[in-house]
């Protein structure tokens, strides 16, 4: 029996297809919440960013472990852990016509938030550390005057799999000097993260 189109049935394949995609999403989604995640498995990620600003903006690819510090605790709004974040990082600014590479490697103590008493796959974080590059920093709109810089980030994110044991989560992250020394103008960057716990 053929379709007006010419195809052999192919609206309801379509039709069969497109509802077997959203019943696979659903189940992936809905897969983890049944389970407790409790975060303290190590971890390894790979990130990629941009700090968007003038003169075409900064990319940023990083490589990283996530290392399981204290015992989750339970708190008023879910349940509270901490990790260490220690990564390695690659900046392309912009430099005149040309783009210029930048390494970091950089440590960051890291607050992981999961919601309903750490069952949701949902989580925040927020963290504080520091970072130290192989060359000052400098593009058409910013210019550091020291190789080290602080960072704070926050994010949020899911996690997923039959363990729980990938993740995705969209970060901002800031770096500066503190004034340290000037002139400080600090990067901020958003940044996307895919993480592996074993």
């Amino acid at each position: 029996m053929n379709h007006p189109s010419g195809f052999p049935l192919a609206a309801p394949y379509r039709a069969r297809a497109f509802g077997l995609a959203v019943l696979a999403a659903a189940s992936l989604l809905a897969a983890p919440a049944a389970q407790a995640f409790e975060d303290r498995d190590t971890g390894v990620y790979v990130e990629a960013g941009q700090a968007p600003h003038g003169g075409g903006g900064t990319d940023v690819l990083a490589a990283g472990v996530m290392i399981p510090w204290t015992p989750r605790q339970s708190v008023r709004a879910g349940a509270l852990s901490f990790y260490w974040d220690v990564f390695a990082s690659q900046w392309r600014a912009p430099a005149g016509s040309l783009r210029r590479d930048y390494a970091q490697l950089g440590v960051i103590g890291t607050w992981r938030l999961r919601f309903d008493e750490g069952r949701s796959p949902w989580f925040v974080e927020g963290g504080v550390g520091a970072s130290v590059m192989d060359h000052l920093y400098h593009t058409p709109s910013r210019d550091f005057s020291t190789t080290f810089q602080f960072t704070e980030v926050l994010g949020a994110g899911y996690s997923f799999g039959e363990r729980g044991q990938h993740e995705l989560s969209l970060r901002l992250q800031h770096f500066s000097n503190a004034g340290i020394k000037k002139p400080n103008p600090g990067e901020n960057f958003v940044r996307l993260r895919y993480a592996y716990r074993f």
